[in-house]
Formats: C-alpha cells, sequence, structure tokens
C-alpha cells in the first residue's frame, strides 16, 4: 500500500458529473508511481475507512462555480468550509467526510482537485468537450502534486 490515495468521485451517469472517475481512469490507463487509486462513486461515509488509511488524500471531483467548463484547480481544504461552495451532487458527503474524519482524530492531508461543470442534472455517459479537454490538464496536475507530496514525506 502506498502512502497517498487518489480518489476519484462522481456519477458517470449524469454526464461531466463524472469527470473524477474518468480522470482516475485515464490515471490507471497510464499508471502512476507512489500512489493507490480508487473509484469513490458518489462519496458517503463508507469511503472513511479507506481514506483513514492514508496520510495523504487526492480526491478528485467535478466543481459547480463561477470557473469556465474545463477548468482545474488544486485545493487544500481543511475544513469543510474551505470546499467550493458548490461541489457537485455529492457535495454534502464529501464535506461531511472531511469534518468526520477531523472529529477522528485520524485525518489526512486533503487535496481536491476540483473540475468546473456546468451541470450535473441531464442524463447521459458523454462527456463534454470542454471536460474531456480538462481530463490531461488534470492527470497533469495530480502528476506533480504527488511528487511534491512524495518528497515531503521523504
Amino acid at each position: 500500500m502506498n502512502k497517498i490515495l487518489i480518489l476519484g468521485i462522481g456519477n458517470l451517469l449524469l454526464n461531466d458529473e463524472g469527470i473524477g472517475i474518468r480522470v482516475v481512469n485515464e490515471l490507471e490507463k497510464q499508471g502512476i508511481e507512489g500512489a493507490d487509486l480508487m473509484d469513490g462513486g458518489t462519496a458517503g461515509f463508507h469511503l472513511m475507512g479507506f481514506i483513514q488509511d492514508y496520510p495523504i488524500v487526492i480526491v478528485v471531483d467535478a466543481s459547480l462555480d463561477e470557473y469556465p467548463v474545463g477548468n482545474v484547480r488544486v485545493l487544500n481544504p481543511k475544513y469543510a468550509a474551505d470546499f467550493p461552495k458548490q461541489l457537485s451532487a455529492h457535495e454534502i458527503g464529501l464535506k461531511d467526510l472531511l469534518d468526520a474524519t477531523c472529529l477522528q482524530g485520524n485525518r489526512p492531508e486533503f487535496y481536491l482537485v476540483a473540475i468546473s461543470i456546468s451541470d450535473f442534472q441531464d442524463l447521459g455517459m458523454t462527456v463534454s468537450p470542454e471536460a474531456e479537454k480538462a481530463i490531461p490538464v488534470a492527470v497533469k496536475a495530480i502528476r506533480e502534486l504527488v511528487e511534491n507530496c512524495l518528497s515531503s514525506l521523504t
């Protein structure tokens, strides 16, 4: 087991809302050293046990925000209030999960790779061209983040 978990969050049945899982799938296809990959589905407390096993957790998720579709941001939220205002369809579960790890005293270092989308209401399994272009950008950002995290662990 590695010291870093990369957790893709989303719902593949809601078009761009599944972008976090698509990024993790791309990382799995390409391979990444020093990190474990997981499809976290639509998040929730069932992920608590997995998250607490790692000192560093990188969550990849869609974000409904003021940025253009496909914008990629790397954040380091300490508390639920530090997350973007609207993460996506499962925002409360992920924010609550972060707060619950704090309460249990076993909170890993959290990073959030937020990819801006415009909607999570429509059913479908396609990704908009803008969100598709964000996948390699997010992969590159995650690789750099993993390198930085690994160097800080040694």
